[in-house]
């Protein structure tokens, strides 16, 4: 009987223009197609924090401490919530019915900001005075309905951030840990910013021109089905066009769903993979809802953990993600459930709806 030759799975880092496959155009050229001129975008610095109403602040209290946040600051119908990166505070709770309020992004500078709150659906100019740091923010409403915030002038933390020890790896041919030993201690995965978030939408070119044509919002990624030969679009992950600063593969992601549009996820980083794998075992002690993980994803790499939050909102850990820049190239892939992730469980139903 012929033994059948079986290839051992591997592992490679490799350069963004090489992953991202042969379907792939530049930025510039994509602009470009999209008639869109850098310049005429309001330019946003940076992803700030999450705004969400919750119906029970002291059952969220509980499980955003467990789930690796602090509490920046407290009030009878708010919380401010804060990772240890240099953030003021990294998610925003208001006493509630159930409802998502928005991410929110901080602009380059105030006349940025100013341009911000002159768009059409820009509502009145809010002075953030109970909010740590203070500043001004403007919710704006998107083609879907969504908010979409953008704030200027919080104060800077005069807090140095520590980050926690790295974990020397011993591989097969590599041992950097000799006669030293990785011993860890229980308790939540510690968030450290705010990574990204997004959402299903049935109204997805109208939301692609939106976002990309209003701000510098850019495609890292878009998925697609094909129709009759044709390349529909169903999924977009952007990030942040900053040139040659590098920043994470995805600050915002949206994908059609035809028949409902709601919040899907937002997402926050921790330290590494161990530092997950403790804050996922943290979370099930305690009895929290997992939704999906612990797996690696294919398209920015991240190491994710997903869990419903006790309000019935996903929120996610992720660990080691790609960063890209002005010179990666927009990949093209073919969406399906096998384009989610290198390896993990099978991907629940619910996470797809």
């Amino acid at each position: 009987m012929a033994v059948e030759s079986v290839q051992p799975n591997r592992g490679a880092t490799v350069p963004d223009v090489v992953a991202v496959g042969k379907e792939q155009v530049s930025r510039a050229d994509w602009l470009a197609k999209q008639g869109i001129n850098p310049d005429d975008r309001i330019h946003l610095k940076k992803l700030s924090h999450m705004r969400y109403q919750h119906p029970d602040l002291d059952e969220i209290q509980t499980f955003m401490i467990d789930f690796g946040m602090q509490i920046a600051k407290r009030t009878d119908d708010e919380i401010w919530f804060k990772g240890y990166g240099s953030d003021q505070y990294v998610y925003y709770a208001r006493k509630g019915p159930k409802q998502f309020l928005g991410g929110t992004f901080e602009a380059q500078s105030q006349e940025e900001f100013d341009r911000a709150s002159r768009l059409p659906s820009a509502g009145p100019v809010q002075s953030m005075t109970n909010a740590p740091g203070g500043g001004s923010l403007v919710t704006i409403t998107d083609p879907e309905g969504y908010l979409f915030n953008v704030v200027f002038g919080q104060e800077l933390t005069n807090v140095e951030v520590s980050h926690p020890d790295k974990v020397v790896l011993n591989y097969t041919g590599e041992k950097s840990r000799r006669r030293e030993f990785n011993r860890f201690e229980p308790g939540p995965a510690a968030v450290h910013k705010l990574g990204h978030f997004g959402y299903t939408t049935q109204k997805f070119d109208d939301l692609l021109h939106f976002y990309t044509t209003n701000f510098n919002i850019v495609p890292t990624d878009l998925l697609y089905i094909e129709n009759e030969g044709q390349k529909i679009f169903v999924t977009m992950f952007a990030h942040l066009d900053l040139g040659d600063t590098l920043v994470d593969h995805h600050c915002i992601f949206f994908s059609a769903n035809p028949a409902s549009s709601h919040v899907h996820h937002c997402s926050f980083e921790v330290h590494d993979f161990d530092t997950q794998q403790l804050g996922h075992q943290w979370l099930t002690k305690k009895g929290y809802k997992l939704a999906w993980g612990v797996g690696r994803h294919i398209l920015g790499s991240q190491i994710f953990d997903y869990w419903w939050d006790t309000t019935g909102n996903i929120v996610e850990h992720y660990a080691d993600g790609d960063l890209v820049n002005q010179d990666t190239p927009i990949g093209y892939f073919k969406a399906g459930a096998d384009s989610l992730a290198a390896w993990g469980p099978e991907v629940p139903a619910a996470f797809l709806e």
